[in-house]
């Protein structure tokens, strides 16, 4: 039975349904070393794909999905930037590779990655752009990475020299210049090879490149149902920071900068303009100029203030999205004419998902669906012959098996994820996951969203946000997708509580996650005290 694209995004179009046909190509076929391309945005949300049925149009993350697979239930295990980026990287869950949060953690560059394991099996591999996990790369043949967040404008590069070089054009454009240049002048070509391409884009805040400053200037963007969500019955919800309304800074998010006007984040976006040259810093300005004078002159409020703030969001942010998709295409056109298209699997996935005005938000971290859900197409080697949508329950914790499956090299026991294999050469497991373990940590911190674990079926999901707060929220994803009604406690849920309650413990127990057992512990001192 077709499964359908989760009910929290725009209706799927021009994605043919899974066929499901074997691969025959065989085991000694599928044993073949093919080259891997890995893009990976930021917080590139999949509202924000034409492919998901997003209202923008990505013709080129379309072709990745149109000629080949589309996940439609596909999922990170903790909603923020750097920790899934470990989880990619280990196959293992945050508690299980030691990064946990972007505040106080440092990225364990000893342990086991599964590019230290490709390079053991023969692979070149190769790092370029954003890698966000505070240590140095290791288990790459080459890198070039931005520090930290890295800018939009004219930026940064660390070199494997442990040179920081200043790089004069677009982020986006740069990041793919390098690496179609390192696939083509520098590496070995006798070998395989995996190139990680991590784009800054579409992180906060949103500045496009030059030629795109007009676009979607003329577009009105849909208001969510729940902008106006008043988080009844859900104090987490309530208590985080990341309102567009109220928490979007009117001159770093929105650009309305003016001399006389003060925000807690004016300095930082001057540093981020300011890396213009003096002839771009005239271009940007005089666009956004004029739109600058019409906001102080109507001086908008409350709702109105609200709804113009969400819809500067949205432009920028689809700005971004545009010089994004074009070098997708570029990406996918190097390998056509290099003739690399058909022996590579290139997957395209962002680090998480992000809000686009539901719940009246911006950013992710929560375990709801906008944010733990993550776009994840793949164009696969000639050979396999899965197509369209892929239904199954996967997580990002499952790249690092998968890519090790393909390349033919074992996966290790204590790897946390699964292989995509089976469902990339069109086999439907009977015993696939029916659940998935989701753990955010990161409070108190930027946005203040509560820390929090819980499980998701494919009906239901459970959360507990623990801390400074002890509340439980259930839902029932197929009578109410935008999770707005929460279910704990009430008559008529009990059975289904238990057993959701049970299989979270199942997952706690099979990751090795001691969280309620800590939990319990420090209630237990609390109380004795």
């Amino acid at each position: 039975m077709k499964q359908p694209i989760p009910a929290f995004l725009y209706p799927l179009t021009g994605v043919a349904a899974l066929a499901s046909l074997a691969s025959c190509a065989g085991e000694k076929e599928t044993a073949k070393q093919y080259n891997i391309v890995y893009i990976m945005t930021d917080d590139h949300t999949a509202q924000m794909m034409s492919c998901y049925g997003s209202p923008i149009e990505t013709p080129n993350l379309d072709r990745i999905a149109n000629e080949g697979v589309l996940f439609t239930n596909s999922f990170v295990a903790n909603s923020l930037s750097g920790p899934s980026r470990a989880c990619m990287l280990t196959g293992k869950h945050s508690h299980a590779n030691g990064f946990t949060d972007n505040s106080t953690c440092v990225f364990d560059g000893s342990q086991q990655t599964m590019p230290k394991l490709l390079r053991q099996a023969g692979y070149q591999t190769a790092l370029i752009g954003k890698w966000h996990l505070i240590s140095l790369p290791t288990g790459f043949d080459h890198w070039e990475i931005l520090p930290g967040q890295g800018d939009y404008y004219n930026p940064s590069f660390i070199t494997m020299e442990n040179d920081t070089v200043r790089k004069e054009g677009y982020v986006t454009n740069l990041v793919t210049d390098m690496s179609i240049d390192w696939m083509e002048n520098q590496r070995d070509k006798s070998k395989p090879f995996c190139i990680f391409i991590h784009h800054k884009a579409v992180h906060r805040n949103w500045l496009p490149e030059l030629k795109y400053l007009s676009l979607y200037e003329d577009k009105t963007f849909p208001l969510p149902d729940n902008f106006y969500d008043d988080y009844e019955g859900r104090p987490a919800a309530a208590a985080q920071e990341m309102n567009i309304w109220k928490d979007m800074d009117i001159i770093y998010d929105t650009k309305m900068w003016r001399a006389d006007k003060k925000t807690p984040l004016k300095g930082t976006y001057e540093a981020m303009v300011g890396r213009l040259s003096p002839e771009d810093r005239k271009v940007y300005d005089d666009f956004y100029q004029p739109i600058i004078d019409e906001f102080y002159k109507k001086n908008p409020q409350g709702k109105d203030l609200a709804e113009w703030k969400y819809q500067r969001y949205m432009r920028d942010y689809a700005k971004v999205v545009k010089t994004l998709d074009d070098n997708v295409g570029r990406v996918l056109d190097y390998l056509k004419e290099a003739g690399l298209l058909e022996n590579t699997l290139v997957v395209y996935a962002s680090d998480q998902g992000f809000y686009m005005g539901e719940h009246g938000w911006f950013d992710k971290r929560f375990m709801y669906e906008e944010s733990m859900h993550t776009p994840l197409i793949m164009r696969l080697p000639e050979g396999f012959k899965a197509k369209g949508e892929i239904p199954q329950m996967v997580q990002n914790i499952d790249y690092a098996p998968t890519f090790l499956d393909l390349a033919g090299a074992p996966i290790p026991e204590d790897m946390q994820g699964v292989s995509l294999l089976p469902l990339l050469k069109g086999e439907q497991p009977a015993d696939w996951r029916k659940s998935l373990y989701y753990h955010f940590y990161e409070y108190p911190a930027e946005h203040m969203v509560k820390r929090h674990y819980g499980v998701r079926t494919e009906r239901y999901k459970l959360i507990h946000f623990y801390n400074d707060i002890d509340e439980w929220e259930l839902y029932d994803l197929q009578e109410d997708p935008h999770e707005m009604n929460n279910l704990y406690g009430k008559p008529g849920y009990e059975q289904i509580t238990k057993e959701l309650h049970a299989e979270l413990t199942r997952l706690q127990t099979q990751y090795n996650d001691p969280i309620e057992e800590k939990l319990k512990a420090e209630k237990e001192n609390k109380t004795q005290k």
